[in-house]
Formats: structure tokens, C-alpha cells, sequence
């Protein structure tokens, strides 16, 4: 205590984590005057953000873009002196690989969900869009609390709208099956709007009138160039630079409250002990070091589920290439591609491009909830089968001067019917211990600005504000499946 009586000892916070969530906390705790502890189980910073190079090109390897239209990630980016590197995609037309041939992403939808059958023209059969038509004159369908996206639309516009675009679109996102993905919380503009009218092609609609109204303009998403893999290192240089440690290779093993206030970290042979805790670790992480104090919200965490995935990323010599025009395509599972999607990196972005004029770079993506016989086959195996799918989607029929795979294993947290409950619950009963917030994937959105909202809330928590109360909204925006259709 100083003479006046003001306590001068700084808050002392350990974060459990350091992918994005917990970097972008680290970073929110110290601007607060907070002492901080980043403790990381992995031999690197930032998670699913992955920088890398192939053929002498720096790329992602991990997630390649972040929305724009929300203030977080670029606001971040700018706070850690990346501002200048900020860049929008060279092109944002992509196309969907379906019956048999590249055609144009639609416009005019919301995740794959359209205003009017005329949007889907190209894509769907006529049949398709006959189907469409029929919304607007069936009884309302109820949603419920909560309610699979693909079931809703489905029943609401017919199955092809599901298999041939939302299922994709999503796909993308999560990696995941849009008729268990919860439309309440991945897509939560539309579960909002649907249950105010009785057609969903009106409930589109009525989002579209709003985002017009709005005005917003300028690019929808954003990259860094660089890679936005570069975004956590500059946060963590950050963190440093202001006086945060943060230690790799060094896995948390025990949690537990002592007896006069605050926590005890268990770290190898570390034992730290602080004023307060945030675990921006995956669930089943958050799920061990939480059940010795909240048992409740354990259980809750430990049956929050994941998807693998595999990136194939890919160099040709531009000389022995002739890509589509446009980012890349997405695929949807009924066609019965190995390829979910694929990003034409070198076109996306200027930057790669730029990087070495003669290298073309492109990415596959292999993998979604409930597949494990393809990622159990090679490096060498997924390669071929990626240079087979593209040489069927666009003729490229050249041998790759390099290729490298990224195994994404448990790489996204699954989004079904009843996400937003069980959230609700795991914040109730970590609300009861004082000194404890979460954040990360597992819970608001899959997005880099989700991720980073969620660890803004998670400080808010600790510092005992109660506007905590709120939900970051979840924003489907993080594409690990390619990027082409973001």
C-alpha cells in the first residue's frame, strides 16, 4: 500500500492458451495495467493462424482471411502495428465445382440461403429452383429455440439448396454437416430474422433491405500480407514488448482456487499463483483443468466436439498453369469429391502473387465432422489426390515444384442444435468462481473477430464488468476448407 492507501500492486493474471483468443487477452489485460502470464502447451504462438512458405512464397497455412465488417480483428491488427499490411482479396468472384462443372457463386444469399430462386440460376436444376418457389406460400415452420440449418432450409426451399450451397458454404466454416450445425448460433442473423416471418426467402430478403440501409462499405474481408499468420506474432511481440511473459512448451496440469482468494497454476515444475485465470484452451483442455472446481461446467466442455481436417498447399510454375479466373471453388459433399474446396492463393491475394511472379500457389482442404479414413492417409497420398481433383475441376494437369500438407487434427469445434444452451450453462456455472473467465472457438463464433470478442468479454469478466453478460455474436468467417467462397 502507498501512503495514500491506494493499492499499487497490479492485477496478476495467467492465461491458459496462447492461439489468437488468448493472445488478444494477454494483450486487452495489459493495456488495463494487469501483470500477465501466457502459458502455451504447444512449441509455438497462435493456433490455427499458421504462417509458412513454399517454393521461396510465404503463406497460410491455417486460416488466410478475417472479416472486416467487424471491428475486432482489424482493430487488433492495427493496435499491433499492421495497419499498413492490411489488404483486401485481388478478387472476390469464386465458383462452385457441382454436376460436373465450375459455376459461378451465386449472389444475392445469405450462407447459401437465397431471397428468390433466381439467385440459385446455374447452380440448381430446375427442379431446384421450382422447389424454391414453393416457400413463400407453405405454413410458417417453426424454429424453436434452436434448429439445424440445413433441416430449416430444407424443409423450408428443398434439399438441393442445402447439398448444392449451404452445405459448402458452411462446410467451409466448420468443417462440419449443415443438418447438425445450429442455425442459432452459426448463423444467428438468419435464425433471428426467420422466426419474425413466415417465408425465408422474405426473411433474406428483409436482411438484405437492412444491410443496404446500412451503407456499409469497403471490403468484406481482409489479409495481411504476410500471411495472416503473422497476426499473432505481432500481437505476442506486443505482449512482450509491454511487459507480458509468455512460455511455450509449458502444459498446464492443475487449476484449483486457493483458500484465500485468487488461483493456483500447476505448470510442470512452474506453480504460479494469481489473482485471476483465463483459459483460452481448447474444450477438452478447458474441460481437465476445470473439473476439480466446476465439475458442471467440465461436462458441458468435454462433450463439445471437433472436426479434422488436412490443407494441401501446392506450387506449380506459373508457365504450366491456366487457372478459371476467380479465388477458387467450393465443393459440395454430394458430389462426391475427395476436395472440399480450393483457394487459387496466387490470385486471392496480390501479395503472393507479387511475392515470386513465376510460382503459382494454390491450397485443397480434405476433411469434415465424422471423416477419418482420408486423413489417415499420407502426406504423399492426399497430395495425389488433391493434383486428381484439380486436374478434374480445372484441367490443371502439371507436377507441383513443391507441395506441403497441414494436419488441422480436432482443428474445429463443432456448432449443433443446442450450441447456444450449452454455452449459456458453461458461463452459469464458471459465473460462480470469481477470478475465472473462458474464451476461444468453443464458444461465440469460429472467426478470428469472434475469437478475439470473446477474449475481450473474458477480461471485461475478470475486471467485474457487467455488461459480461452479452454473447459476442458469432460470425461464420474463419475458413480453415480453402477460403474460396468466403
Amino acid at each position: 500500500m502507498s501512503a495514500t492507501g491506494t493499492d499499487t500492486r497490479r492485477h496478476v493474471v495467467v492465461v491458459v492458451g496462447a492461439g489468437i483468443a488468448g493472445l488478444a487477452a494477454a494483450h486487452r489485460l495489459l493495456e488495463r495495467g494487469a501483470r500477465v502470464t501466457v502459458l502455451e502447451a504447444s512449441d509455438r504462438v497462435g493456433g490455427k493462424l499458421l504462417p509458412g512458405e513454399i517454393a521461396g512464397v510465404r503463406v497460410d497455412l491455417g486460416a488466410e482471411s478475417m472479416l472486416a465488417r467487424r471491428p475486432e480483428a482489424v482493430g487488433l491488427a492495427r493496435e499491433v502495428g499492421l495497419g499498413d499490411r492490411l489488404t483486401p482479396p485481388a478478387t472476390a468472384t469464386a465458383s462452385i465445382w457441382t454436376r460436373g462443372a465450375l459455376r459461378p457463386m451465386p449472389k444475392g444469399h445469405v450462407m447459401g440461403v437465397p431471397g428468390t430462386a433466381a439467385a440459385l440460376s446455374g447452380v440448381l436444376s430446375d427442379e431446384g429452383l421450382a422447389r424454391i418457389e414453393r416457400d413463400a406460400g407453405l405454413p410458417r415452420t417453426d424454429t424453436g429455440e434452436d434448429v439445424a440449418v440445413g433441416e430449416y432450409v430444407a424443409a423450408r426451399l428443398g434439399r438441393e439448396v442445402v447439398d448444392r450451397l449451404v452445405e459448402p458454404l458452411l462446410g467451409g466454416v466448420y468443417a462440419g454437416d449443415a443438418y447438425r450445425i445450429s442455425m442459432r448460433s452459426a448463423v444467428p442473423q438468419l435464425f433471428e430474422a426467420a422466426r419474425g416471418h413466415t417465408s425465408l426467402t422474405e426473411a433474406v430478403r428483409s436482411l438484405q433491405a437492412k444491410a443496404a440501409e446500412s451503407g456499409q462499405s469497403g471490403p468484406v474481408f481482409m489479409g495481411v500480407e504476410g500471411g495472416v499468420g503473422s497476426l499473432p506474432l505481432a500481437v505476442a511481440d506486443s505482449v512482450r514488448a509491454r511487459g507480458g511473459e509468455i512460455h511455450t512448451r509449458v502444459p498446464v496440469e492443475e487449476l484449483r482456487r486457493e483458500a484465500a482468494g485468487g488461483w493456483r497454476v500447476r505448470a510442470g515444475e512452474r506453480l504460479l499463483h494469481a489473482d485471476a485465470v483465463v483459459v483460452a484452451a481448447p474444450a477438452p483442455v478447458a474441460a481437465r483443468l476445470l473439473a476439480p472446481e466446476s465439475p458442471a461446467a467440465a461436462a458441458d466442455l468435454a462433450a463439445v466436439e471437433y472436426a479434422s481436417m488436412a490443407l494441401i498447399t501446392l506450387a506449380y510454375r506459373r508457365a504450366d498453369t491456366a487457372l478459371p479466373a476467380g479465388s477458387g471453388f467450393l465443393v459440395p459433399p454430394v458430389d462426391g469429391r475427395t476436395v472440399k474446396a480450393s483457394t487459387f492463393a496466387s490470385q486471392k491475394w496480390g501479395w503472393i502473387a507479387d511475392e515470386n511472379p513465376d510460382v503459382v500457389v494454390l491450397r485443397t482442404s480434405v476433411g469434415r465432422y465424422g471423416e477419418t479414413e482420408i486423413l489417415g492417409r499420407t502426406d504423399a497420398e492426399l497430395a495425389d489426390v488433391s493434383r486428381r481433383d484439380l486436374r478434374a475441376a480445372t484441367g490443371l494437369d502439371a507436377t507441383p515444384l513443391e507441395t506441403r500438407v497441414t494436419r488441422w487434427t480436432d482443428g474445429l469445434p463443432q456448432y449443433p442444435v443446442g450450441h447456444h444452451a450449452r454455452v449459456a450453462r458453461i458461463r452459469e456455472h464458471i459465473a460462480k468462481l470469481p477470478g475465472l473467465a473462458v474464451c476461444g472457438a468453443p464458444y461465440d463464433g469460429v472467426g478470428i473477430p469472434a475469437c478475439i470478442a470473446s477474449a475481450y468479454a473474458a477480461v471485461d469478466r475478470i475486471d467485474g464488468d457487467p455488461s459480461t453478460g452479452r454473447e459476442p455474436t458469432a460470425h461464420p468467417v474463419q475458413s480453415l476448407h480453402g477460403g474460396a467462397g468466403e
